[in-house]
């Protein structure tokens, strides 16, 4: 398969405290010769300074002060780095079960998560929070890296037994691209480089499989989007009647000539240019920033959607989704909150909490209706005005939203549309 050399992969990490997450980014980008030389310095002369023989390779994604002396990731480290077949972006997350909620902001743009099990500890609960939470993402592919293998003395019997306590639950997730790898990120075994030590493992390393996982289907390319952002009224000679729509392409593809809907108002019309600052174009398809013009003059303001007149969202008041729960205080009963779902905000309230999830076992609790932070529950919602919504499996933009407290002003909770 043909791989872009220019095509983006987000992908995010994953595990337990001390599973050695960062030590795997640290080696990735080691190896991979994808850390600049005073960066190299940096963390060469902190690594003498802490006593260790060699480099401390978890220094390169730990950032924060914080991190460092509880020797913990406590929020989301962000890392890019390229390779000559792809371009990279990490999205770091922590292990603590109180951090879920950093887990599900990193998570919520990847393209692949990897998951990381201590080969001496096997499967643990949170390895099944940390797997349930990606695929509730809808996160394509999964890539469950047995870490610290060196530590079992290679033994491909730990190795198999822990993809099989693996394959016992993953059965009920929505990711069906699970891949698994035997690795030891402190040595560099099957991360970049094959393992001399684990010949009995066929499959490629880490580092190839990221550089060749699918992802050309992330955008949805059917359903047209187009959350209108601003209006665009330039008053200088030449644009004096000019009338654009500005707004980032959520999903689908949008041409000159082709017959769209405003909503909610439903007002039709045809679709006149597609503009950018360097001129116009023939299409547009996400995730295109653009400026678009209709035949007719319509009242459109930030907030409306435009879309393909064939093809239209159906506008609702009243959804059910699923919900995390990331402030520090509990959601109130009946609150009213800020709804932010693309470019268009309103006031909701939570009407009811379905179920909760308890996402160790998989199991749903109808009974409790309480939301403190890190919950995951299913929620039906109800807003002040329609909103043009999809499902979130079906697209990831127009599928989620978040909530906003209007007396801190403080994002409380993340929400995906069933």
């Amino acid at each position: 398969m043909q791989i872009d050399k220019n095509q983006l992969l987000r992908f995010t990490t994953a595990g337990s405290v001390d599973d050695g997450k960062s030590t795997l980014i640290g080696r990735l980008l080691y190896d991979s010769k994808a850390i600049f030389e005073d960066q190299l310095e940096a963390v060469e002369n902190t690594s003498k300074k802490k006593g260790h023989e060699g480099v401390d390779l978890a220094l390169f994604t730990d950032g924060l002060r914080d991190e460092r002396e509880q020797g913990i990731t406590i929020d989301v480290a962000y890392r890019y780095f390229t390779t000559p077949k792809r371009k990279f972006i990490i999205a770091d997350t922590p292990g603590h079960i109180q951090y879920t909620r950093n887990m599900v902001t990193g998570a919520s743009t990847a393209n692949a998560a990897l998951i990381l099990i201590d080969a001496r500890n096997g499967v643990i609960e949170q390895t099944k929070r940390h797997a349930f939470i990606a695929s509730l993402l809808q996160i394509p592919h999964l890539i469950v890296c047995v870490n610290k293998m060196d530590l079992v003395e290679y033994s491909q019997e730990t190795y198999n037994k822990i993809v099989q306590q693996f394959e016992a639950f993953s059965s009920k997730l929505y990711t069906k691209d699970i891949r698994f790898i035997p690795i030891s990120a402190l040595d560099g075994d099957n991360v970049v480089n094959r393992s001399t030590n684990m010949d009995w493992y066929q499959g490629a390393p880490l580092l190839h499989t990221l550089e060749h996982l699918h992802i050309s289907s992330d955008f949805n390319k059917i359903d047209a989007r187009f959350p209108v952002q601003t209006v665009l009224r330039p008053q200088r000679e030449g644009f004096i009647d000019y009338r654009g729509y500005a707004g980032r392409v959520a999903s689908g593809i949008f041409r000159p000539n082709d017959e769209v809907t405003i909503m909610p108002s439903g007002f039709t019309s045809k679709i006149k240019t597609i503009d950018t600052l360097e001129g116009t174009l023939e299409e547009a398809f996400a995730p295109m920033s653009v400026s678009i013009t209709l035949e007719d003059d319509i009242d459109i303001s930030r907030g409306d959607m435009i879309v393909k007149t064939n093809n239209k969202p159906e506008p609702l008041q009243e959804f059910d989704a699923m919900l995390c729960w990331l402030n520090n205080s509990p959601a109130r009963p009946r609150a009213k909150y800020t709804i932010v779902h693309t470019s268009n905000e309103q006031k909701a309230m939570i009407k009811d909490v379905v179920y909760k999830i308890d996402i160790n076992s998989y199991t749903r609790n109808e009974e409790e209706k309480d939301l403190a932070m890190n919950d995951i529950a299913r929620i039906k919602i109800r807003t002040t005005r329609p909103l043009m919504i999809d499902g979130y499996r079906d697209n990831r933009v127009t599928g989620s939203f978040i909530l906003i407290d209007d007396t801190t002003h403080e994002t409380v909770a993340a929400g995906m549309i069933v």
